[in-house]
């Protein structure tokens, strides 16, 4: 696939579900270089002139088309900020696999800072999946620092999947997002910290039209000596609905901080903020290990579970 070695191939499935040259348009990055780029008669992708990122331009009522941007790390010491804009047109309805991955094996840190920004035109729907994966057994780190920005114009609806599993060090993420009238916004985030770990995500909605809408949910579990800060703040300016919720298991000598918090400046705004942390319930594990699983497998059943 498109002269890729065998790591980048597999942090390329592990990130973006990718086996193959995908159909569509694509942009890879691989060790701060081009890899691999397609354009289609809808999809246009152009390099920044400084050459710090992409462009990405979706015409008008381009529909079922898929765009892939991954991001390959696999040398250690590698150190980048990429700025990607992403230009979508009115009455579109498209699927934006993103993610990175970082494949260490040295002593030195490999980072990636990637700032994502959204102009969703009227009345199109983004479905938009950002998967970050580590993995490489070396001492230098795998940090992820992503930075997403949406902007919706009126009746857009945008869907976003942010997963975090395995293997990243460290990473601070921050997502915001303004809405203009009858715009939509699910974020569904899932995140599992191990080891000494730390993760940060934060979220800033901002729902400034009348009908505009976002949910926000978080489900995240922390294992070891791991921690986490889930931060996310609705703000209702106008008549509008809003709700954020995290979810967390907190295993072993883990650490969760969750501060949802919501800012109403309209009479007519409803928003709804939850937060729940526990630990695995033990008549969960009993129930399972009656079935024969070990507790360590009930356990990892569990865990499946809640982040499905």
């Amino acid at each position: 696939m498109l002269g890729l070695d065998d790591i980048s191939k597999m942090i390329l499935n592990e990130v973006a579900d990718i086996t193959d040259e995908p159909k569509g348009a694509y942009n890879f990055r691989v060790n701060s270089g081009l890899a691999g780029r397609n354009t289609t008669e809808n999809i246009n992708i152009v390099s920044k002139e400084n050459g710090s990122g992409i462009d990405i331009f979706i015409k008008p009522g381009t529909k079922g088309e898929d765009v892939h941007i991954p991001v390959v790390i696999s040398e250690s010491g590698v150190k980048e900020k990429v700025y990607n804009d992403f230009f979508i047109g009115d009455d579109c309805d498209v699927t934006i696999v993103a993610g990175c991955g970082i494949d260490n094996c040295g002593a030195h840190d490999s980072q990636h800072d990637g700032i994502h920004r959204f102009y969703v035109g009227k009345n199109s729907r983004i479905k938009y999946v950002e998967k970050h994966y580590g993995s490489g057994n070396g001492d230098g780190k795998r940090i992820l620092n992503p930075v997403t920005e949406v902007y919706m114009e009126e009746n857009g609806v945008m869907e976003m999947e942010m997963e975090q599993i395995k293997g990243v060090d460290s990473t601070d993420r921050m997502t915001i997002a303004e809405l203009k009238a009858g715009a939509k916004l699910l974020i569904k985030e899932r995140l599992m910290t191990h080891g000494n770990q730390t993760a940060v995500s934060g979220y800033k909605v901002s729902l400034n039209g009348e009908g505009s809408t976002a949910d926000v949910v978080s489900r995240s579990v922390a294992r070891d000596t791991s921690e986490q800060t889930f931060n996310a703040c609705i703000a209702g300016n106008a008549p509008c609905s809003g709700h954020t919720e995290c979810d967390s298991i907190i295993m072993d000598s883990g650490k969760i901080l969750a501060i949802p918090s919501l800012e109403a400046n309209n009479v007519d705004a409803m928003l709804v903020h939850e937060a729940a942390i526990g630990k695995i319930a033990g008549d969960q594990l009993i129930k399972l290990m009656t079935l024969g699983l070990t507790e360590a497998e009930a356990e990892q059943q569990i865990i499946n579970g809640f982040l499905s």
